[in-house]
Order: structure tokens, then C-alpha cells, then sequence
């Protein structure tokens, strides 16, 4: 009996394909978390369509501006200020 190389890959494959769906699916259904990495990080970069402020207009200073463009052309520019994007906690 003489069977070639073509003949076994093609009668393997089917079983191939069936192996690789077996990890996105689960009693038949698909897994509803699959993918859901990509959507939580999608989600997060959303800015907010329709953002509420406490005022229509934001407080601004022209003086302020004006001492910060001049700083810029004297190349006195002041160090910004370290803010943390994230509180520690303790563990408890």
C-alpha cells in the first residue's frame, strides 16, 4: 500500500482545523471574555463624547500667559510641577 505525502495532508487537515477551534470554543458556543482585552483597552481611549464642566468657559489667565511667553523667549522656563498618576496603597 502506497500512500503519498498529499493524500495524508489532506486527510489531516480537517483534524488540524478542528483542534484549532477547539480553543475559542466551548460546548459549541463561542467564549464570550475572547477578545476582551482588545476591547477594554479600545474602550479606554474613548474620549468622552459629551464631557460635563462645572463652568462653560475655563478659568484663564492672560497675564499668566503673557509671563509664560516671556519666559519661553528668555529660555527661563520653569520646571513642571511632578503630579502622580497613581496613589500607594497599603496593602491592607
Amino acid at each position: 500500500m502506497n500512500i503519498d505525502r498529499r493524500t495524508c495532508t489532506m486527510a489531516a487537515l480537517p483534524l488540524m482545523l478542528v483542534g484549532c477551534t477547539q480553543g475559542m470554543m466551548t460546548g459549541g458556543k463561542p467564549v464570550v471574555e475572547f477578545g476582551e482585552y482588545n476591547r477594554q483597552t479600545m474602550a479606554s481611549q474613548v474620549v468622552n463624547p459629551e464631557p460635563h464642566y462645572d463652568t462653560t468657559v475655563p478659568v484663564t489667565s492672560a497675564e499668566h500667559a503673557a509671563q509664560a511667553a516671556e519666559r519661553y523667549q528668555q529660555d527661563a522656563v520653569k520646571p513642571p510641577i511632578h503630579t502622580p498618576s497613581t496613589t500607594p496603597s497599603s496593602g491592607n
